[in-house]
């Protein structure tokens, strides 16, 4: 027996380690929760907050990137959100989370080229710490949030994914962010305010 403990000893530390290494991020915000404002860099080299736009009844945050396939794949998905929604008040604000020295096609020239090729019409800002993704609890890219303005405030209405279909935007059968933004925009809570973002895990910075 004396010789079995430090064996159980050892595989009581390594389990130890193993749950605190797996140990899931904070989960960030909940439909109903007052979002943080911010200040980061945008692709003209202006800093950007939630309070700068007077006017924006809310907004489409938009965690996202240039070298995921799923944000490839939704990139004018989100454009034309933001076509339809930034009349209506709720323009799109892009955040790139993701660490450069991860994914080096993320870094800002990157992010400032692609934005000129794809002809951005709304904000695509670097989240060079990773905090605000961290604070919204943001894991995927994209992974989205609509804030609604109360007052000085901005609550989160909705979060996680654009529609039921990553790979083919004609095969769409549900639009679960055009369905939210439909009850947001009428006054009244999304019928269905939070759903499974799904894409490329963020590129957190090492250790």
């Amino acid at each position: 027996m004396k010789k079995l403990l430090p064996f159980l000893a050892a595989c009581l530390v390594l389990a130890l380690s193993s749950f605190i290494v797996l140990r899931p991020v904070a989960a960030g915000y909940q439909v109903g929760d007052k979002a943080t404002d911010f200040k980061l860099k945008n692709v003209d080299g202006k800093m950007v907050s939630l309070a700068d736009n007077k006017t924006a009844k809310g907004y489409i945050v938009v965690f996202t990137c240039n070298t995921c396939p799923y944000a490839q794949a939704y990139e004018s998905r989100i454009l034309a959100l933001h076509q339809k929604y930034a009349r209506q008040g709720y323009p799109v604000v892009a955040i790139n989370p993701n660490d450069p020295a991860v994914a080096p096609g993320d870094s800002f020239a990157d992010m400032q080229k692609r934005a000129k090729a794809k002809q951005y019409a709304f904000p695509y800002l670097q989240d060079e710490t990773q905090q605000i993704a961290k604070a919204y609890g943001a894991t995927r890219t994209p992974h989205l949030y609509v804030l609604t303005r109360q007052g000085n405030d901005f609550i989160v209405s909705y979060i996680g994914a654009i529609d039921d279909n990553s790979e083919d935007a004609s095969q769409v059968k549900t639009k679960y962010l055009e369905n939210a933004m439909t009850d947001i925009i009428a006054g009244k809570p999304a019928s269905v305010n939070s759903t499974k973002a799904i894409g490329c895990t963020i590129k957190w910075k090492r250790a």
